[in-house]
């Protein structure tokens, strides 16, 4: 029963807007049941209760709706839970209670890619090409997500034709509540990180070229091997390892994708432009345009 509730709340919320070709994560925070529901929250939730037949062990929180810049249109939060399994979503709701749904909402009197940029933090995290370059990519990624995997690859054949024109920018996405040992080879690449920065993209190598047989029980291991091959000093590495430190660290860059509505891996941003999966085809698109806008007629057009 428990899994059929399970596979409920995925369609719930991946089927609505499915992102092709990504890993998912639930967001681990809870939203705690509001004391007093307005009407418009009732009948939410009764609609999808009964809709996806969720029975008294799936917590079904909804937010309290607030106002948005459109008329008659209120924005709203859907926060599910079934034991381990918990998720936190935006939904827009009809003021007048009939129309529900979820998507992104655009203002098209502002630059869609500024605020994401705004956003990204780039400091303190591993980067490789020109500090310069026309186009920063910033990846945000589990070590454990096979579609991270993929894009490693896509990456390593697609960067050397823009030699000096991308920067690519890593941080720490680790599905936990997917991949077991996620979480210790995002600590391991920040360890390796700290103690030596080019060092971190040996290691982003080792992990995902043998992604295959990395395991839950053999994963400490196999980092303090890839840490060696990397030319780090195993001591201050397994005492980084086992400090705070370096978790610190992966929670901070956690909580900038959540800033950014990240819940895919791998989600990048080319110059701000969100791409979620490893679709080659699609990232030398965005790579391509942005090159573009530094032509001297693109030029000429924005002033």
């Amino acid at each position: 029963m428990k899994t059929a509730l399970s596979v409920s709340l995925i369609i719930l919320f991946y089927t609505i807007a499915p992102r092709a070709e990504a890993q998912q994560t639930n967001s681990a925070t809870s939203v705690p049941a509001p004391t007093t529901l307005s009407p418009i929250q009732k009948n939410i939730e009764a609609y999808l209760r009964h809709f996806y037949a969720f029975g008294p062990d799936v917590q079904l929180v909804v937010g309290p709706p607030k106002e948005t810049a459109v008329d008659g249109l209120l924005e709203t939060t859907i926060s599910p839970s079934l034991a381990e399994n918990k998720e936190t979503v935006k939904f827009y709701v009809s003021k007048d209670g009939k129309f529900l749904f979820r998507g992104e909402m655009s203002d098209m009197t502002k630059d869609p890619l500024v605020e994401n940029r705004s956003q990204i933090q780039m400091k303190d995290a591993p980067s490789l090409g020109d500090p310069q370059a026309a186009v920063t990519l910033v990846e945000y990624s589990d070590f454990e997500c096979p579609v991270c995997r993929n894009l490693h690859d896509v990456l390593r054949d697609l960067l050397p034709k823009y030699p000096g024109k991308v920067r690519v920018v890593f941080k720490d996405f680790p599905l936990e509540q997917l991949h077991p040992w996620a979480r210790t080879a995002a600590i391991a690449g920040r360890c390796a990180y700290q103690q030596n920065p080019t060092a971190f993209w040996k290691m982003y190598d080792f992990i995902y070229d043998h992604q295959e047989i990395i395991s839950a029980s053999n994963a400490w291991t196999k980092m303090m091997d890839y840490a060696g091959q990397s030319g780090l000093d195993s001591d201050t590495f397994k005492a980084c390892m086992a400090s705070s430190e370096a978790a610190e660290a992966v929670n901070a860059s956690r909580a900038n994708a959540q800033l950014l509505d990240v819940n895919s891996t791998p989600t990048v941003f080319v110059n701000g432009r969100r791409m979620v999966g490893a679709d080659a085809h699609l990232l030398e698109q965005y790579i391509n345009y942005e090159l573009a806008q530094l032509k001297p007629g693109k030029a000429a057009e924005k002033k």
